[in-house]
């Protein structure tokens, strides 16, 4: 459950920034064809969305960082309580990509 969690948050933090840098490019559209006091303020706005781009690819980064913390913790307590399975198991794998391998 709390896999399902994390990915829906990841998701709507993404989509979060989709939106933003939308609206920034718009904005950005919009600036172009603007003069004076007009411009200044789009380019405010501008700013303004980059800034919060920015945070939400960071809050984005941060639980990509503490899923994989989370993974990493699972793996290694495995690994500690079953040793022989964990080899085994990546005796397993490492033949299989050998097959692939050597198919080629």
């Amino acid at each position: 459950m709390p896999d399902q969690t994390l990915n829906a948050e990841k998701e709507q933090l993404l989509a979060d920034v989709r939106s933003v840098l939308n609206h920034t490019e718009e904005l950005l559209a919009g600036a172009g064809e603007e003069g004076g006091a007009k411009a200044q303020e789009l380019r405010n706005k501008l700013g303004a969305n980059l800034k919060l781009a920015k945070e939400r690819l960071l809050e984005a980064e941060k639980l990509t960082v503490a899923k994989a913390r989370a993974a990493a913790k699972v793996t290694d307590q495995y690994v500690h309580e079953h040793p022989w399975k964990a080899i085994g198991i990546a005796a397993a794998i490492a033949f299989l990509l050998g097959l692939l391998v050597s198919r080629r």
